[in-house]
């Protein structure tokens, strides 16, 4: 059982990093060559519609799941330590990240009101918004790739066990 659990928190991990990693890539850069107001009025859509379950359950998920098999490996110490780290990367350089850094962005520009702003309001916060929220979603993206790292690490070890 705590496999199969460590193979769906693998998963869910995998899920994850494969989106910070996507919006790394190729998201945050065809944004870029949107129009201030395109470019605002994008990042607003995603920011509303990525709120949803599929999301969720990756991004919790994660979050909830890596502690729990954590503490089920904990009398195999490399695979507890491997999971531990994971964890620590995860909570820290993922979940943090975003709790506290690109989630008040993100409310901070679902507040704005692009339709009754001047070209000048709507560029000062793009510029206020665009480099903030890309660099602190590259260290999300960087953070989550070195969790399912250490997560599959965590897979193949306990498999040698």
């Amino acid at each position: 059982m705590t496999t199969i659990l460590l193979i769906i928190t693998a998963t869910v991990t995998a899920l994850i990093a494969g989106l910070f990693y996507a919006y790394s890539c190729s998201v945050v850069l065809g944004l870029g060559k949107l129009s201030d107001s395109e470019y605002l009025k994008s990042m607003q859509s995603i920011n509303r519609e990525i709120l949803n379950p599929v999301f969720f359950l990756s991004f919790m998920g994660t979050a909830f799941l890596l502690p729990i098999s954590t503490f089920l490996y904990r009398g195999q110490n490399l695979v507890f330590i491997l999971l531990l780290m994971a964890t620590l990367a995860y909570l820290i350089g993922v979940f943090g990240v975003t709790m506290f850094g690109n989630v008040p962005l993100n409310d901070q520009l679902d507040k704005f009101d692009i339709v009754n702003s001047s070209a000048e309001a709507i560029k000062e916060m793009r510029n206020n918004f665009e480099r903030k929220w890309n660099f602190l979603n590259n260290i999300r993206t960087v953070f989550s790739v070195i969790t399912i790292v250490l997560t599959v690490c965590a897979c193949i070890w306990n498999k040698a066990d």
